[in-house]
């Protein structure tokens, strides 16, 4: 069923990217603690961030699981306890949200504009994202890449996403992520983008008409 909204701002739906826009960026702390869990030598973060994100893509995809990906990362493969610890202590990394981000989101849905989420997300992480109180709340379906089997910035990604909306229109449809790539390639299919560098008030601007019928219920 497609919905239709007569919104002045022309936004029939959003597509939100779930790291660096919902979720927020880990601290250097985290990763710090990450890196002494997995007994990194000499405590060099930028060398364990390089092994971290090197088989990140094929784990977001699905197809590593958390002891082929931790493997990949180690050089080897850790014992039930450890790995559990690694990925527990991962994913912890990547849960905490952006409360300002949130409050625009929560007038947007008041307002009745459908939200999705597409998040480039592991199957543990996609699991405990989907157990939360604002995914719950805020959006009408939650795609992620472990599930669909890709990762942004494959063309496919976008087009479950829009799906999922229920809008037909690409060009009525917004999608914000903190990553120019993706923005890109949501582009050339023809969402309207905005490449989110950490300001919410940029969303607010963007969906000043529907939060204004929001106010004015």
């Amino acid at each position: 069923m497609t919905r239709t909204y007569d919104s002045r701002a022309g936004i029939e739906a959003l597509i939100l990217d779930y790291n660096g826009v919902v979720g927020m960026h880990p601290s250097t702390a985290m990763w710090t603690r990450l890196a002494d869990l997995a007994e990194w030598p000499d405590r060099h973060l930028p060398s364990f961030q390089d092994a971290f994100w090197a088989p990140r893509n094929a784990y977001d995809a699905g197809q590593l699981s958390d002891l082929a990906y931790w493997a990949k990362v180690l050089g080897h493969h850790p014992g039930p306890r450890w790995l559990r610890t690694l990925r527990d202590t991962d994913t912890a990394m990547w849960t905490r949200t952006d409360p300002r981000v949130l409050d625009t989101l929560y007038r947007a849905r008041a307002a009745r504009l459908p939200m999705v989420l597409l998040s480039n997300a592991p199957a543990y992480l996609s699991n405990v994202l989907d157990a939360t109180d604002w995914r719950r709340e805020l959006m009408i379906d939650a795609l992620y890449s472990a599930r669909l089997g890709l990762c942004k910035p494959h063309p496919a990604a976008y087009e479950h996403a829009l799906a999922a909306t229920g809008v037909d229109a690409p060009g009525r449809v917004l999608f914000v992520d903190d990553r120019e790539d993706n923005c890109r390639a949501a582009g050339e299919m023809g969402l309207r983008t905005l490449h989110y560098t950490g300001q919410p008030t940029h969303v607010e601007q963007q969906l000043l008409s529907v939060l204004a019928d929001s106010i004015g219920s």
